[in-house]
């Protein structure tokens, strides 16, 4: 019996020094391959004097595509005398940063005045997705959509009047504010969580991470590494179950806001885009929406039935729409972000969107080139 039981424990102590030296092993694998918690990940903004001057600022530059490194002393100085503050602070952790210049309506866009004659002028609305975020500005939709349609004839203006965090109702009243600039295609380059909200499902967002942007990283503590102390096994577990969470609680979040758990908020939304077609076909002009998709799985997206709500309610009411999706598929999701820690639309994705918007828009305006 002794001895059985002798045996008994030695398999067991056998067992657990075995799991002991996997998980030291597997901590050192981590440490010597750099591995840095989520926490650790932030991005940076910085704003400038009256928020005209932006900075979306990263910790890593993987595709060596940001082209400000706000560790160097000049280009610190630089934009701390345009009124930027807390340069040196964010350097620290991200100082990998992309430009962001806005007029006075706050768009990423020169200063709006009346339309030159015989130009066609085209405005995009929507938020950061077509705004630009972590996108240098000659790549945004925009001005790539401006430099296609130019191309191919006539006189084109495309004008990026989309802003970071829009969504309805902020986003019909920059619809009305952009009416005065005579446009003759309004895009609403849509992403999911334009959506208006009821209120309960408005108040899930404070809970939820997202798959666009994961809110721990904008939490993240003044120092840009775990102490030395610090398991990264550990991390590396708890960012596995976080990242399954936020998957499962924001993919039904965002479901959630084109099925009847946001019924009030879905109406108010199709509302609103049946008002921005109406008052663009009074003026002689056309309303265009463009699906945005999020960059995860594209060829099997789990945000599919949201879309096709999205495309049923289009048919119906007679509002022209473009599936985003299908100009990004067939790539890795990644290969579309501009960075790891920021899953927004990179300066690919942007130029994919816009070769597929210029025929509809060319479409659109068939007939009305002066």
């Amino acid at each position: 019996m002794r001895d059985r039981a002798r045996e008994r424990w030695g398999r067991a102590a056998l067992a657990a020094a075995a799991v002991v030296a996997s998980a030291l092993l597997m901590e050192a694998a981590l440490r010597v391959a750099g591995y840095a918690p989520a926490r650790f990940q932030a991005p940076g903004e910085l704003y400038g004097a009256r928020e005209r001057v932006f900075l979306d600022c990263y910790p890593s530059n993987p595709r060596g595509y940001f082209d400000i490194d706000l560790r160097v002393p000049e280009v610190r100085r630089r934009y701390e005398a345009l009124g930027v503050t807390g340069v040196e602070a964010v350097a620290a952790r991200a100082p990998f940063a992309v430009e962001f210049r806005y007029n006075s309506l706050f768009f990423r866009e020169r200063e709006l005045g009346p339309k030159a004659p015989g130009t066609l002028r085209v405005v995009l609305l929507g938020d950061s997705f077509t705004e630009g975020q972590g996108v240098k500005e000659a790549d945004t939709t925009a001005r790539r959509l401006q430099t296609l349609l130019n191309g191919s004839g006539g006189r084109w203006e495309v004008l990026n009047c989309a802003r970071r965090g829009a969504d309805f109702p902020s986003l019909y009243r920059m619809f009305e504010k952009v009416l005065s600039f005579e446009p003759d295609v309004v895009v609403h380059a849509t992403v999911l969580n334009d959506a208006d909200r009821s209120r309960e499902v408005g108040g899930r967002l404070d809970r939820l991470d997202d798959w666009i942007l994961d809110r721990r990283r904008l939490l993240a503590p003044g120092s840009s590494a775990p102490g030395p102390f610090e398991s990264r096994l550990l991390d590396f577990v708890r960012d596995r179950l976080d990242a399954a969470r936020i998957g499962r609680e924001t993919t039904r979040w965002y479901l959630d806001l084109y099925s009847p758990a946001n019924r009030e908020g879905w109406e108010r939304t199709q509302e609103y885009w049946r008002d921005m077609d109406r008052r663009m076909r009074a003026r002689g002009g056309r309303f265009l929406i463009a699906s945005w998709p999020l960059l995860v799985d594209l060829d099997h997206y789990p945000f599919a039935a949201a879309d096709e709500t999205i495309a049923r309610f289009c048919v119906s009411a007679g509002i022209p729409r473009i599936d985003l999706r299908s100009a990004l598929s067939g790539r890795p999701a990644s290969s579309l972000w501009v960075h790891p820690v920021d899953h927004h639309p990179n300066e690919v994705a942007h130029a994919l969107a816009a070769q597929a918007l210029a025929p509809r828009v060319r479409e659109l305006t068939a007939g009305r080139q002066p």
